[in-house]
């Protein structure tokens, strides 16, 4: 019976890695990094990505489909959908060219 108790937990802690490892070390959501939440499949994650690149805004990406960890930050940050961006430490939910220039501006 200790076995299976063992066994239960090796496997819950292996699946819930990435929620751990975030709570004791808590990424730092406020460098000025930009970070892009997105799918390979998404038009609006295409359009951020090519917003971007037209502005010369270097960047992070996170596949929240093929990234564990991408996909725990993602829903960390109150993520329903895609894309999400992280600019500054703040959040943006969509693709919002005009928000999305106007806190790039402000760093």
């Amino acid at each position: 019976m200790k076995k299976l108790i063992y066994i239960s937990i090796a496997i819950l802690l292996f699946q819930k890695w990435g929620a751990i490892n975030n709570f004791i070390n808590p990424p730092d959501y406020s460098s000025d990094q930009v970070v892009l939440y997105a799918t390979a499949w998404c038009g609006y994650c295409k359009k951020t990505r090519e917003l971007l690149a037209e502005n010369n805004i270097p960047y992070y990406e996170y596949d929240i489909e093929k990234s564990k960890e991408g996909k725990e930050q993602h829903k960390q940050l109150g993520g329903t959908g895609i894309p999400l961006l992280l600019i500054n430490g703040k959040v943006i939910k969509g693709y919002n060219p005009k928000k999305i220039i106007t806190l790039l501006n402000e760093s």
